[in-house]
């Protein structure tokens, strides 16, 4: 069960919306005032998990969300390509700079399914 709930201070949560949730045994932590950033990560890594994984899955249970959220999670970390860090993803190093000017040679790329397919890596195989 939650034991926190952080949000924004927009006027759309009332004091009963907060009286509800601590009755609930749940504490309501506020976010800054005037740090429109300080959600923002978060709210970027919901809208993600979404668009790429929950809009596309039927979940079952709460047993099915926890293990397909984990698997998206370790995708996004460990293999998803961000733009922000240079195509590369949060937990593996930047690659280096390529100064060969050699012609490309023909690739081998396998893919990998995740979660029966909602999921697709790519990698180069050895």
């Amino acid at each position: 069960m939650a034991r926190f709930l952080i949000r924004d201070r927009d006027a759309k949560f009332t004091a009963a919306f907060d009286a509800v949730l601590v009755d609930a045994g749940i504490r309501v932590v506020r976010s800054g005032v005037r740090v429109p950033r300080m959600n923002s990560l978060m709210e970027r890594w919901i809208q993600t998990c979404r668009c790429e994984l929950l809009d596309r899955t039927l979940i079952w249970n709460q047993k099915h969300l926890l293990q397909a959220l984990r698997e998206f999670e370790t995708f996004y970390n460990e293999h998803r390509p961000h733009r922000a860090l240079q195509q590369a993803a949060p937990l593996r190093a930047l690659p280096d700079p390529s100064t060969d000017s050699a012609p490309i040679a023909p690739l081998d790329i396998r893919r990998r399914d995740r979660l029966g397919g909602v999921i697709r890596e790519y990698h180069h195989a050895a």
